[in-house]
């Protein structure tokens, strides 16, 4: 932290597509479980997990206060796990946030559903009432079997409580599946256990990304040797078997992030229709359809 900038950054930061607008605010560095094969995020060795001090924490709070003023209106805690922090430390540093930024509305987090096995319902509440009010969940995939051949440490079981806990606190929740996750041989069951997982939760958000490795994918294939890549048509179709089995009452969903050729925008179910519609139409003709040139990805 320096005298020109409140707050100390380790370089990659990541946040959400939606918190594009957001005050990043780091309170752990790296993500505290960082063994899922797929993910390349905080694989640099300055990514390694800690909390960071929470002196330095409120302290960077109080001098954004100074520096910001009544200007930010939302904050991401960073990095890739806050929750994992004690609830009462959580709590010191949402009380910080009301204090010295005062205008704050929206204060939301990346979750590991695994950390919330140690939190209360009636904790997490405690932090709702304080200002936590979303929590982007990677759920990947609901389907067992791909999430234990990536090394996610969760399982279907396990990703719903955790959703399902978060409802009760009245905490909103952003679910991300990995489309092309399970490759040609579990495709199938990748989508329909994943839309089953949504089904059964009913997230306020919902959000699917194309599986890619930037940095190669040797890593990920020591865990899944037999992997073979979704085609451009193969990820459609599994997106089109999603789809269809949603069974969502009020759910927005977006597939627009980089990795998505083909980007789709809706509210489920009411335009599940419309969504299934844009999908089958790639699938049948790709050369007429609105894809997003491959250049245009910059993955």
């Amino acid at each position: 932290m320096n005298a020109a900038f409140p707050i100390r950054y380790i370089d990659p930061v990541f946040r959400p597509p939606s918190e594009a607008e957001s005050l990043i605010l780091p309170v752990t560095d790296g993500c505290s479980w960082n063994k899922c094969s797929f993910c390349e995020m905080y694989t640099a060795p300055q990514k390694k997990f800690r909390a960071r001090d929470e002196a330095e924490t409120l302290e960077t709070i109080r001098r954004c206060g100074e520096r910001f003023g009544s200007d930010i209106r939302r904050v991401f805690l960073a990095d890739g796990d806050a929750l994992v922090l004690p609830t009462r430390r959580l709590l010191d540093t949402l009380a910080a946030i009301r204090e010295h930024l005062p205008a704050v509305r929206r204060v939301s987090s990346y979750c590991l559903p695994r950390n919330l096995r140690r939190k209360s319902v009636e904790e997490l509440r405690e932090l709702a009432a304080a200002g936590l009010s979303i929590a982007y969940v990677g759920a990947e995939s609901g389907d067992d079997e791909v999430l234990a051949r990536v090394n996610k440490g969760e399982t279907f079981a396990s990703t719903a409580d955790a959703l399902d806990k978060l409802q009760q606190a009245g905490i909103r929740r952003s679910v991300m599946i990995l489309n092309g996750l399970g490759g040609t041989s579990l495709s199938r069951q990748h989508a329909e256990n994943s839309a089953r997982l949504a089904n059964a939760t009913q997230p306020e958000y919902l959000a699917t990304l194309v599986v890619s490795f930037p940095q190669g994918d040797a890593r990920f294939r020591a865990g899944f040797p037999e992997w073979q890549a979704c085609d451009q048509r193969e990820l459609f179709v599994e997106m089109e078997r999603f789809v269809s089995a949603l069974e969502l009452r009020r759910t927005v969903f977006r597939s627009d992030h980089v990795s998505n050729r083909l980007v789709l925008k809706g509210s489920l179910g009411a335009e599940k229709d419309r969504l299934l519609n844009e999908i089958r139409a790639a699938i049948a003709s790709p050369e007429a359809a609105k894809l997003r040139p491959v250049w245009q990805r910059g993955l």
